[in-house]
């Protein structure tokens, strides 16, 4: 049977063999199978947004909304050491983040105390100056929320939109001329240009999901 980066099944010690090597993310499939709580698509996902965003934006707070497990920021830490801690901030933290933490420690006990988990909205989480925020899948409007909210701290934002609600979300003029969800993250894309941002669009893989626009921010008065 095909090993599908798209599955939504958990990643458990059965499948530790699949990741055998000593690359990084072998290692971190390796610590995400102990673990045995994360769908198999979350750690794809994460590693090839993570990825992305490192190439842009070195250091800073990581800030991961609607993070759930925190994979995300946690992968963003690894790739790159020089971000001192992250916070994880969602509505519901699943209980079973604790587990992935300790999974990773076990691994890289670099990672201890530089994780911060937020059960809250993204509008309760100040932002600071130095801060990166990211996103892998914020459902609907949430994404034009974390978007909103980076934009006026004027700090980077990297988001991996889904489930656009076309009665929420705003396609703009562009509506009878392309998709609609396509038309929704155009429409995200200007409007951050508009607020004084250089834009990068992006895509991962669509094997791992169909979602897979990569919108990435940062302020121009910021940009070196």
């Amino acid at each position: 049977m095909t090993f599908s980066s798209s599955s939504r099944n958990r990643l458990t010690p059965h499948d530790l063999g699949r990741f055998a090597t000593d690359t990084l993310f072998d290692r971190l499939g390796r610590a995400v199978s102990y673990a045995g709580c994360v769908p198999r698509k979350e750690l794809y996902e994460a590693w090839e947004v993570a990825r992305r965003v490192r190439r842009l934006h070195r250091g800073g707070r990581i800030v991961d909304a609607g993070g759930g497990h925190g994979l995300l920021a946690q992968v963003m830490l690894l790739l790159d050491d020089s971000s001192p801690a992250a916070v994880v901030v969602d509505r519901t933290t699943p209980p079973s983040a604790a587990t992935l933490h300790a999974a990773l420690v076990d691994v890289w006990p670099k990672l201890a105390g530089r994780v911060a988990f937020l059960t809250a909205d993204i509008d309760a989480q100040p932002l600071q100056p130095e801060d990166v925020v990211v996103s892998c899948h914020a459902c609907g409007a949430l994404t034009d929320t974390i978007i909103n909210r980076a934009a006026t701290a004027r700090v980077p934002v990297a988001v991996l939109p889904c489930c656009h609600d076309f009665e929420t979300c705003d396609a703009g003029p562009f509506g009878g001329w392309m998709d609609q969800a396509l038309a929704i993250d155009a429409m995200r894309a200007i409007r951050l240009e508009q607020r004084g941002y250089r834009v990068w669009t992006q895509t991962i893989p669509v094997a791992i999901t169909p979602k897979n626009r990569l919108l990435i921010g940062e302020p121009r008065n910021r940009a070196s």
